[in-house]
């Protein structure tokens, strides 16, 4: 039988200063935390043990992977307020840089801080960069070859390792054929996502199409406007149909610091794809 091959895990120090509060109390204040890419997608916070503020409370509880052994888990405690199963720590772990760590759950703090400006989701990938662009190209867009939308002046957005989107006024997008979902999604680039339906004739395409209403100031350009997924429609750029790409979830380089290319099973529900996966505790 072969053993399951160890992936490298990436990990970096930031020269941030970064807080983290639960129930209006400090949790954590470092001006060295630390960027581990647990796994391949996106790096997350790993902070050291003597910036902590508060206590942690081991509660018998282990978890276990390959790239970074064993880690204890801890509840975060602070004025009463418990945070059950939040911290982690590797006291023995095969990769020594995080023996003196400790690794916070983001979603179970209430506040996260880079210098004076909260974060969202995650942090960001220090070698992500987001372009968005105005144009004057022709963008069209079918679906069950019916045109949903059709604008002279997109707004592109490049995100390294990511497809192209392409961001459309909704004056120029088939609006009547859209239908709101209850789905939202988060990104720490973009801000909280709303999901639109479109239905052609007897076939509803769920969750095909996104917008940012109210985006985070770095992504303001596409406030208010509406993106499909390439990956389930036909676009026509300046009158050419563009091949529909494979990659769910919008990755384009399975590299260390970007995600590899999804399992089969997910190809066909691609949603969300514009917007970052979860954080995820292991």
């Amino acid at each position: 039988m072969t053993e399951p091959k160890r992936r490298r895990v990436r990990v970096e120090t930031s020269q941030k200063r970064v807080r983290v509060y639960l129930g209006g109390h400090l949790v954590a204040d470092s001006t060295r935390p630390v960027l581990v890419w647990q796994t391949p997608h996106y790096p997350i916070y790993y902070l050291p043990v003597a910036d902590l503020r508060t206590k942690l409370e081991p509660n018998g509880e282990t978890t276990y992977c390959l790239s970074r052994g064993e880690a204890t888990l801890y509840d975060v405690v602070v004025d009463g307020t418990v945070a059950a199963g939040a911290a982690a720590r590797y006291l023995d772990s095969q990769l020594p840089e995080l023996n003196d760590l400790v690794r916070l759950r983001f979603d179970m703090m209430d506040e996260w801080f880079e210098e004076n400006e909260p974060i969202y989701v995650r942090p960001r990938d220090p070698y992500t960069r987001v372009d968005i662009l105005t144009s004057s190209r022709h963008v069209r867009m079918e679906i069950d070859g019916v045109t949903v939308a059709d604008s002279h002046t997109p707004h592109i957005l490049f995100e390294t390792g990511r497809l192209v989107r392409y961001y459309l006024p909704p004056t120029d997008v088939r609006m009547d054929l859209l239908t709101p979902t209850d789905t939202h999604s988060s990104s720490p680039y973009k801000g909280t996502a709303d999901y639109w339906s479109v239905r052609i004739g007897d076939n509803e395409h769920r969750e095909i199409a996104w917008g940012y209403r109210t985006p985070l100031p770095e992504s303001q350009k596409i406030a208010g406007l509406v993106s499909f997924y390439n990956e389930r429609v036909d676009i026509y750029l300046d009158g050419e149909l563009q091949e529909r790409p494979h990659t769910p979830f919008g990755w384009t380089s399975p590299d260390l610091s970007r995600p590899a290319k999804p399992s089969a099973s997910s190809v066909a529900s691609p949603s969300r794809a514009d917007v970052e996966a979860p954080t995820v505790s292991e």
